[in-house]
C-alpha cells in the first residue's frame, strides 16, 4: 500500500493532521494511518489508548464531522487508521478549506476555491446571478438568431419562441431572482469579455510548434463565436480538394465539416469560463488541435468519454441552450460523432487528451489506413492486420482473425474488445458467439 488520492501516512499524530482529514472530506473520502512512514512501513505508535479518544474529539470540534478511528495491533507494532467519509457539503480547517488532490492536500483558494464552494451547494458556475444587467442589454439580433435556429430544431414550442425576450429567457431557465445568470451573458450579450476575461478564441496556423505563420481572434457571444469560428476555418484554415461530377464542383475539405463542428462546440459547451486563457484552435499541415480549459467530470477520464455515457456538462445553462436550439445533442454522443465522421471522411479517427491544464482534441488529415498512425495509438500489428483485412472485406469474425493472425480465440476476443470499446475503431454485430461480425465503425 502506498500513499495516494485516498491514502496518507504519518508516523505520529499531531493536531494540525485534521487539515488531512478536511481534505478527505472535501475530497473522495479516504484513510489517514498513524503510526506508518512515507513508504508504509509500521513504526509501533504508542499512547493509542488516548488518541482513540483525542482524534474523534479534535476533529469533531475542529472542523465539526464524525470520523471512525480504528487500532490495528500487528506483529510489527500498532498504528490507527481514520476513516473519512466524502462530505455532501463544504467542510473547513479554522476558516480555510483544503481539498485531497493526488497524494497531497492542497488548500483552496481564488477561483478554485469558489468552483468548490458553488459544487457543494450544487451550483454550476454558469448558473450564478449576475447583478446590474437587463434584457435590453443582450443582443437582439442574436436573440432573435437562437428563436431561426430553435424553430428548426422543434426542441422548443412555438408559443414560447413568439414570447417576447424576457419569457424566452426565463423558460430557457437563464433567469434567477429576477438576476440573469452568467450563461445568458456568454450566450447573449454584445460583448461577454467586458464580464469574462477569456470568453473567446484564438486560431492560429503553425509551422512548427513554436513557428506561429498567422492567427485570429473571434470575439462576441458564443452563438456568433460558432458561426465565425466555422467560417473561418473553412475559408482560411482548412484547404479543399476541388473535383467535378459531370459539371458540378465538389469541395472535399482536409477534415470533415461536422466532426470540426462537433469539436468546436465541445469546447466551448464545456469550456471553463472562470479561467481567463481563451479557447485555441492550432492548425498545422497534418493536423489540428482544438483545446481548452475544461475539466471532465470528478473521477471521470478519457475512457469514460469513449463508450456510452450520460451527458455531463460543464456549464449545463450553455448546454441546454444550445440543445434547445439544435447545435448539440444531450446524450453524450459528441465523442462518438467525431469518430464516425471521420470514418465517413476515410480519416484517421481523432485522439483526445486530458490533464490537469484542460482538454484538447486533435484531428490528423492523414488516411484512416495509415500504418504510423496506427503505431502512434498504440495498436499491435494484429489489430492493424485486422483493420486491413476489413477495409478489403467489409467485415472480420473471430475465427478469421484467428487465422489471419494465427492466434487463439481469447487472444482474438481480446484484441477484437480492444478495438471495439478503447479504440472504437469497429463495431461488434452479434452476442459475442457463432455469427458475430465487426464491421467499421460508420459503416
Amino acid at each position: 500500500m502506498t500513499e495516494n488520492q485516498n491514502i496518507e501516512f504519518k508516523e505520529s499524530w499531531r493536531d494540525e493532521y485534521v487539515k488531512w482529514v478536511c481534505g478527505f472530506a472535501n475530497g473522495l473520502g479516504g484513510k489517514l494511518f498513524i503510526g506508518k512512514d512515507d513508504s508504509g512501513k509500521i513504526t509501533n505508535l504508542t499512547n493509542t489508548e488516548k488518541l482513540l479518544e483525542d482524534i474523534p474529539n479534535k476533529v469533531k470540534e475542529i472542523v465539526g464531522i464524525i470520523v471512525d478511528v480504528n487500532l490495528h495491533e500487528t506483529k510489527e507494532g500498532k498504528f490507527l487508521e481514520i476513516i473519512v467519509e466524502p462530505y455532501p457539503y463544504p467542510v473547513n480547517y479554522k476558516g480555510k478549506y483544503y481539498r485531497r488532490t493526488g497524494s497531497t492536500n492542497q488548500e483552496l483558494k481564488g477561483t478554485e476555491l469558489n468552483k468548490f464552494l458553488l459544487q457543494r451547494i450544487g451550483k454550476k458556475w454558469d448558473g450564478v446571478p449576475v447583478p446590474n444587467l437587463t434584457i435590453a442589454d443582450l443582443s437582439r439580433d442574436t436573440l432573435n438568431h437562437f428563436r431561426e435556429k430553435a424553430l428548426k430544431s422543434q426542441r422548443i414550442e412555438h408559443d414560447i419562441l413568439m414570447d417576447g425576450d424576457e419569457l424566452l429567457i426565463e423558460n430557457l431557465q437563464l433567469i434567477e431572482n429576477n438576476l440573469l445568470k452568467r450563461a445568458t451573458v456568454l450566450l447573449f450579450h454584445k460583448n461577454p469579455e467586458k464580464f469574462f476575461i477569456g470568453s473567446y478564441i484564438k486560431i492560429g496556423y503553425f509551422e512548427t510548434d513554436d513557428d506561429l505563420i498567422f492567427q485570429d481572434e473571434i470575439h462576441g457571444n458564443i452563438f456568433d463565436q460558432i458561426e465565425k469560428a466555422m467560417d473561418l476555418l473553412f475559408s482560411k484554415y482548412i484547404k479543399a480538394m476541388i473535383s467535378y461530377e459531370d459539371i458540378t464542383r465538389v469541395e472535399k475539405y482536409e477534415y470533415p465539416k461536422e466532426a470540426v463542428r462537433e469539436a468546436l462546440l465541445n469546447a466551448i459547451a464545456h469550456k471553463d469560463y472562470s479561467e481567463t486563457t481563451p479557447i485555441q484552435i492550432s492548425v498545422y499541415k497534418d493536423k489540428i488541435i482544438f483545446w481548452n480549459e475544461g475539466q471532465l467530470p470528478e473521477n471521470w477520464t478519457i475512457d469514460n468519454l469513449l463508450k456510452k455515457h450520460p451527458s455531463k456538462p460543464f456549464n449545463p445553462d450553455v448546454a441546454n441552450a444550445l440543445f434547445r436550439c439544435g447545435y448539440i445533442e444531450s446524450w453524450g454522443r459528441g465523442m462518438f460523432k467525431m469518430i464516425n465522421e471521420c470514418f465517413k471522411a476515410e480519416i484517421s479517427p481523432p485522439l483526445y487528451y486530458y490533464d490537469m491544464s484542460g482538454f484538447w482534441v486533435e484531428f490528423f488529415n492523414g488516411p484512416m489506413y495509415d500504418n504510423d498512425y496506427f503505431k502512434l495509438i498504440g495498436l499491435t500489428e494484429r489489430q492493424v492486420n485486422a483493420l486491413h483485412y476489413i477495409k478489403d472485406k467489409k467485415e472480420i469474425t473471430n475465427s478469421e482473425y484467428q487465422k489471419l493472425n494465427n492466434v487463439s480465440r481469447a487472444t482474438a476476443t481480446r484484441d477484437l474488445t480492444n478495438l471495439t470499446e478503447k479504440y472504437k475503431y469497429i463495431k461488434k454485430i452479434g452476442d459475442g458467439g457463432v455469427g458475430t461480425l465487426y464491421k467499421l465503425m460508420g459503416s
